[in-house]
C-alpha cells in the first residue's frame, strides 16, 4: 500500500526524451580514445570515444541513458556523445531527483519481461511508480548508496577472493606437473624415474574436419554426434557428456570420427586450449584437436596437464588475426611424466586440491548472487516505503521543502 503523502506518477511524464538524431554514433565510428566520451546502451560506462565535438549531445545533465535492447540504466553527469542502436536519453524534470529516478528505473527494469533484442523503453514509459516527497527522494538516494556501498566493498572482496582462488589453482598445476606431489631425489629436479618428452612421442596428435558447405542437409542433422569448439567450452567441467550438433553417415569421410574416452582440445578462436574428456563416441570439426592412442587411466592426468597450459597457448603468437594452434604446435608441446603409479597419485593430489577450490568457488558464486537479489530487494523496498525507519522519516519532515508528493505536480 503506498504511503498517504506519496503520489503514483506515469513514467514518462516525469522524464522528457532528448533526441539524438544528429549526434548519434555507429560503434564503428567509435575510437579507442578522444576528446568526447560516447555513451551507449552497452554495460560499460562508457563506450568508446569520438574527437568530432560536433556530437555532443545538448542537455541538461544529469540524464539517463537507457539501452532500449539491453535495459542497461546509466546517469550520466558529464558532456558525451550518443552511441546509435538503441540508446535513449531521458531528461528528468524538477519535482524529481534524477538519482532517485534512475534507482526507479532500474526497478521498474526488473518488472518487465526481458524481449529479447526488441525494443523495453515502450513497457517502461506506461508503468506507474510512487513519488516521494522531495525531502524524502533526498533520503530514500543517501541510503541507498550508503547501503550499495556496503554491498560492492563485500562483492569486492568476494571477486577478489575468486581471483586469488585461479591463482592458487594454477599453482597447484604448476607444482603437479614439476613432479611436486611426488617424493623427489635429494639433487633432482624432477622425481627419480621421470623425464620430459614431446607429446606426439607419446599419443598422435590429430584435428578434425568439417563436411562443406556448413549446414549442408546431405551431411548434417542425421544420428552421429559432431562437435564444436562451443561444446567443450560451455561448462567447466572435466567431462563432455553432450553434444549439439550431428551428421548423417555421408559426412564421415570429411570429417574425423573418434571413440569415446578420447581427449580433446579446442585449437582455435577466443578460447581455445580447453580440454575436455569426450565421454561418446563423436565427430568433430577442425577447431578441435584430438589426443589419439592413450590409455584410459592416463587420461585424467593429460587432462589437468593441458588445463594449467590454457592461458599460456593463448598468449602463442602466430602472426595471425584468429589465434590457432596446429597439431605440430600441440604435438611439440613437452609434458613431464613418470610411472602409470606416479601420474595417478598426482591426479589424486591435484582433485583433492582443487576440490576445495571447488566448493568455496561455490560459496563466492552464491555469495555474489545474494548480494544482487540483495540490491534488488534493497531497491524494492526504497519504492515501497519501507527503507526509511520512522526516525529518518521523522528528519524529513522536518525539513522546509517537506510537502505531499502531489503538490510537486501542481
Amino acid at each position: 500500500m503506498m504511503r498517504e503523502d506519496w503520489v503514483a506518477v506515469e513514467y514518462k511524464t516525469l522524464v522528457d526524451k532528448v533526441s539524438t538524431v544528429s549526434q548519434k554514433l555507429k560503434q564503428k565510428e567509435y575510437l579507442p580514445e578522444g576528446k568526447l566520451a560516447v555513451v551507449d546502451q552497452g554495460q560499460e560506462l562508457i563506450g568508446g570515444y569520438t574527437d568530432d565535438e560536433s556530437k555532443q549531445l545538448d542537455c541538461a545533465l544529469p540524464v539517463i541513458v537507457f539501452g532500449d535492447h539491453t535495459k542497461i540504466v546509466k546517469l550520466i553527469n558529464f558532456p558525451f556523445a550518443p552511441g546509435a542502436d538503441g540508446t535513449k536519453v531521458l531528461q528528468p524534470k524538477k519535482p524529481i531527483l534524477p538519482r532517485y529516478i534512475s534507482y526507479l528505473t532500474k526497478i521498474l527494469v526488473f518488472k518487465i519481461e526481458d524481449k529479447g533484442y526488441a525494443r523495453h523503453y515502450q513497457h517502461i514509459e506506461k508503468q506507474y511508480f510512487p513519488l516521494a516527497p522531495l525531502p524524502e527522494q533526498r533520503a530514500i538516494v543517501a541510503k541507498i548508496e550508503q547501503l550499495f556501498s556496503e554491498l560492492d566493498n563485500g562483492i569486492t572482496n568476494l571477486k577478489a577472493a575468486k581471483a586469488k582462488l585461479e591463482i592458487y589453482r594454477q599453482a597447484v598445476l604448476k607444482k603437479a606437473f614439476e613432479g611436486g606431489f611426488i617424493k623427489k631425489g635429494n639433487n633432482s629436479e624432477l622425481p627419480e624415474g621421470w623425464k620430459t618428452v614431446r607429446i606426439n612421442t607419446l599419443c598422435e596428435v590429430v584435428r578434425g574436419g568439417s563436411p562443406r558447405p556448413a549446414g549442408d542437409l546431405k551431411y548434417y542433422d542425421g544420428k552421429i554426434p559432431f562437435l564444436k569448439v562451443a561444446d567443450l567450452t560451455r561448462n567447466e567441467g572435466v567431462f563432455l557428456n553432450t553434444h549439439t550438433f550431428t551428421i548423417k553417415e555421408a559426412g564421415l569421410k570429411k570429417t574425423r570420427l573418434v571413440e569415446a574416452n578420447t581427449l580433446l582440445l579446442s585449437n582455435s578462436g577466443a578460447t581455445l586450449g580447453v580440454p575436455k574428456i569426450c565421454k561418446f563416441k563423436t565427430t568433430f570439426n577442425d577447431g578441435i584437436a584430438a589426443f589419439l592412442g592413450l590409455e584410459k587411466e592416463t587420461l585424467l592426468y593429460y587432462y589437468y596437464f593441458w588445463l594449467g597450459k590454457t592461458k599460456e597457448l593463448r598468449n602463442i603468437d602466430q602472426g595471425a588475426a584468429q589465434p590457432n594452434l596446429n597439431t605440430n604446435l600441440i604435438g611439440a608441446v613437452q609434458i613431464p611424466i613418470g610411472t602409470l603409479e606416479d601420474q595417478l597419485t598426482t591426479v589424486k593430489e591435484i582433485e583433492t586440491r582443487l576440490s576445495v577450490c571447488d566448493n568455496i568457488l561455490r560459496n563466492i558464486e552464491e555469495g555474489l548472487e545474494k548480494a544482487e537479489a540483495l540490491r534488488q530487494s534493497i531497491l524494492k523496498k526504497a519504492f515501497e516505503g519501507k527503507l526509511l525507519n520512522e526516525t529518518e522519516l521523522a528528519a524529513c519532515r522536518q525539513q522546509p521543502d517537506w510537502e505531499p508528493a502531489e503538490k510537486l505536480l501542481a
